[in-house]
């Protein structure tokens, strides 16, 4: 029995990922760059007790956190090393790193994306690589969009994140209380504040249509 190297679960395809799981790591591929971008806000120290300086000497306090900078550069330097691997299992030749952090995240996004039918159906460490994509994934959302223990929080609409086989994922959205971001708990797509205008479009639409 063939079985999806993410989920352990029958494979009716016979590749490396079922298609739910394929579809799961395109959405989190996808959604990186926004993810990237909600974290800035948390890169400035917070005022807690200890990170300024005294009237009596110490440290100075830091410009940003480091913890988040660490996380951030993780990002990039995860994805360049997945698409690194996969152009040479391919046999292609490494694409020169584009300037600045944003365009390296971006043409590692885009390459992994281009690659995903080939990983999903023929690489053998398609399973490596869609978890720690998820894994990566959670790590930044329990920054930028933290799980509200006990509080359904308001509800936003359906999830209108369109997936491979043209379907909209449908998905009840929440916003928890103190969050910032809308993510959608089935597909992983997030929507941060600056989405929420077309978000709001793309949801009246759907609701119309339906």
């Amino acid at each position: 029995m063939d079985l999806c190297q993410l989920c352990d679960q029958h494979d009716p395809t016979g590749g490396q990922l079922c298609p739910a799981c394929t579809k799961a790591t395109r959405v989190r591929l996808e959604c990186l760059p926004a993810l990237y971008t909600g974290l800035a806000p948390f890169l400035a120290p917070s005022s807690a007790v200890g990170q300024g300086r005294s009237g009596k000497g110490g440290h100075a306090p830091l410009p940003v956190r480091e913890d988040i900078l660490d996380l951030r550069g993780v990002m990039v330097g995860t994805l360049e090393d997945w698409l690194s691997a996969v152009r040479e299992e391919r046999g292609m030749r490494q694409l020169a790193s584009r300037p600045g952090v944003h365009g390296r995240l971006n043409t590692a996004v885009a390459g992994l994306l281009a690659n995903l039918p080939w990983i999903a159906v023929s690489w053998s460490e398609a399973g490596l690589f869609a978890g720690e994509i998820r894994d990566l994934v959670r790590d930044v959302q329990s920054i930028v969009a933290p799980a509200v223990d006990q509080v359904r929080g308001t509800r936003v609409g359906t999830c209108p994140a369109v997936h491979e086989d043209e379907t909209i994922c449908g998905a009840v959205l929440r916003l928890g209380h103190g969050e910032t971001v809308v993510t959608c708990s089935w597909c992983g797509i997030t929507y941060p504040p600056a989405m929420w205008a077309g978000l709001k479009t793309l949801i009246d639409a759907d609701a119309k249509a339906a």
